[in-house]
């Protein structure tokens, strides 16, 4: 997404905190903010994954074959349910050895599923033209306006609008972000980032939008301004909501994962700097996260209850945006080569805590993935292992939370 004047009155702050917006630059700035919290943070924020070329840790341009236009999967590689992601801004469902196309348009991302799986919720841009003044003056701007999408998976009917960043004052257009829609457990509350409704006197933080009345609450939860909050992920049973509170140390990011109670509405942080776009295991007593550092993105196991670090899932500094199984025995998250994204499956054996990855293989082979949308993963309930209910986890802070 893009917008370039400036975003608030005289004394206030770029959403994404890199200069204030009494800088002339803060309107073409803007672009970059949103890519430091954006569709690639494991990368730009943390400053590990590339664009293009080169591994995670510095490694050279690849001379591989560009991605296809279609997802290339590995048929013989199977796994029970669904999972759904993005490519060249489209989203498709990969399940049973096969994958196919459920948009098309080239303007979606950030797919996950509800909880029935009869439907995934994204976000859908539309280029426009924006009129907003930026140092006293209206000017004109190309923007790529956000929309809360719903579309039925069997694909049979035009994606739903379900909420517009639009935004219209007298003669004058502008739009506020939509990032990362995931839905509660019942169904009746998407957990997204926004800067909505006035993106002129907010950040990009964790909000609450209730399908039925249409309104939206923004808790009151720890935010560094201006860069604001990222990765919201629901428990099973709806009780207790995960997401990243972004911070910086010098030039580097310093995410840290916090757990939001519904029902006493409190934050907690659950880990040190360092983590980000958590999971919860499917009895809730664990989390899969991407772990940051020098050296690249890694796939890690996180006590819940504590955020002590149980289990390195890759060790390749290419790795992110984990995925659990609902049938708790796999973590699926995206691996870049070269300049190529693709999805990966890593197979865990024995009895938590103490689990070994068995080995690791690849769903999709030179297939391009959107790496700044993070796969989702549905299982009917029929087809899942009898696993104990949830574990309501302390609301103690993790050790090394600040």
């Amino acid at each position: 997404m893009s917008r370039s004047p400036a975003r608030r009155a005289s004394g206030a702050r770029d959403p994404y905190g890199l200069l204030p917006d009494r800088s002339w630059l803060a309107p073409g700035l803007s672009v970059i903010g949103l890519l430091l919290v954006g569709s690639l943070t494991v990368g730009l924020l943390n400053g590990t994954v590339p664009f293009a070329g080169g591994s995670g840790n510095g490694g050279g341009i690849s001379t591989r074959t560009p991605a296809p236009s279609n997802v290339v999967v590995v048929p013989e590689v199977t796994f029970p349910g669904a999972i759904v992601y993005a490519k060249a801004g489209n989203l498709w469902v990969q399940q049973g050895g096969a994958a196919r196309q459920v948009t098309s348009g080239g303007h979606d991302s950030m797919p996950s599923w509800a909880p029935d799986g009869q439907s995934i919720y994204f976000v859908r841009t539309t280029e426009e033209q924006g009129l907003w003044p930026a140092q006293g003056t209206d000017r004109h701007y190309r923007m790529d306006v956000p929309a809360l999408m719903r579309v039925r998976v069997t694909g049979t009917a035009e994606p739903e609008v379900l909420l517009t960043g639009r935004i219209t004052r007298d003669t004058r257009s502008w739009f506020y972000w939509i990032r990362q829609p995931v839905l509660s457990a019942d169904g009746t509350t998407i957990a997204m980032i926004s800067d909505g409704p006035d993106p002129t006197n907010g950040d990009a933080v964790l909000q609450f939008y209730d399908l039925a009345t249409e309104q939206r609450v923004v808790p009151d939860v720890p935010e560094n301004v201006p860069l604001g909050h990222q990765d919201p992920s629901w428990r099973a049973d709806g009780k207790f909501l995960l997401y990243v509170r972004n911070g910086r140390s010098g030039s580097r990011g310093a995410p840290v994962i916090y757990r939001w109670d519904v029902a006493k509405s409190t934050s907690t942080p659950i880990t040190g700097p360092g983590y980000l776009e958590p999971t919860y295991s499917p009895d809730a007593k664990y989390i899969a996260a991407t772990k940051t550092s020098a050296f690249g993105n890694d796939i890690v196991i996180l006590d819940a209850a504590h955020g002590r670090e149980i289990l390195r899932v890759t060790d390749d500094g290419d790795s992110w945006a984990p995925v659990w199984s609902p049938a708790g025995d796999a973590i699926a998250f995206l691996h870049i080569a070269g300049q190529i994204v693709d999805l990966r499956l890593a197979k865990l054996a024995g009895s938590a805590p103490d689990w070994t990855v068995i080995e690791t293989l690849d769903l999709t082979q030179v297939s391009g993935l959107d790496g700044g949308s993070r796969p989702d993963w549905y299982v009917a309930p029929e087809d899942l292992p009898a696993t104990p209910a949830p574990t309501v986890v302390p609301s103690t802070g993790g050790s090394g939370a600040p």
